[in-house]
C-alpha cells in the first residue's frame, strides 16, 4: 500500500504522503456515506461525481436553474423536470443532492469555480469577436 501512495503522490504534485493519505481517506469515508459518490480529476481539480453520470455540482446547479426558472414547482415535480432534461434518474437526482446537503461548501465552491471559469471563457471569445470584426 505504501508503494501504491508513493506513486500516487508523485503523480499529484504538491501533495505530501500525509495530505494524499488524508485526501483518499476522507474521500473514501464519503463514499461510504453516500454510496454512487466517486470522485474524479479534472481542470478545476479533484470533485464529486456520481459513479456513470455528471459531477454533482452540475446536478446542484441544474436543480437550482430550474428552480429560479419554476419557482412555483413542488420539489417532486421540479426534480421530474431536471430528470427529464438531465436523462438521470430521480435516484441519482437524490443522490446528489444528499451529497450537497453534507458538503455544501464543497460543491458550491465547485459551481462558484465553473461560473468563473465560463465567463472568462465568453470574454475571451467577444475579444476574439470583437479583433475579427475589426
Amino acid at each position: 500500500m505504501a508503494v501504491r501512495l508513493q506513486a500516487y503522490v508523485a503523480t499529484h504534485p504538491g501533495l505530501s504522503l500525509s495530505s494524499a493519505a488524508n485526501r483518499l481517506v476522507d474521500e473514501g469515508l464519503r463514499t461510504t456515506e453516500h454510496p454512487g459518490i466517486t470522485f474524479r480529476e479534472g481542470s478545476t481539480g479533484r470533485r464529486a461525481g456520481l459513479v456513470g453520470g455528471p459531477d454533482i455540482w452540475e446536478v446542484v446547479r441544474a436543480v437550482r436553474s430550474a428552480r429560479a426558472a419554476e419557482p412555483e414547482l413542488a420539489e417532486h415535480a421540479l426534480l421530474s423536470m431536471v430528470a427529464d432534461n438531465s436523462g438521470l434518474p430521480l435516484r441519482l437526482l437524490r443522490t446528489a443532492l444528499r451529497y450537497w446537503a453534507a458538503y455544501p461548501d464543497d460543491v458550491d465552491a465547485e459551481i462558484t469555480a465553473a461560473d468563473d471559469a465560463e465567463q472568462a471563457a465568453e470574454r475571451a471569445w467577444r475579444r476574439e469577436q470583437d479583433l475579427l470584426a475589426g
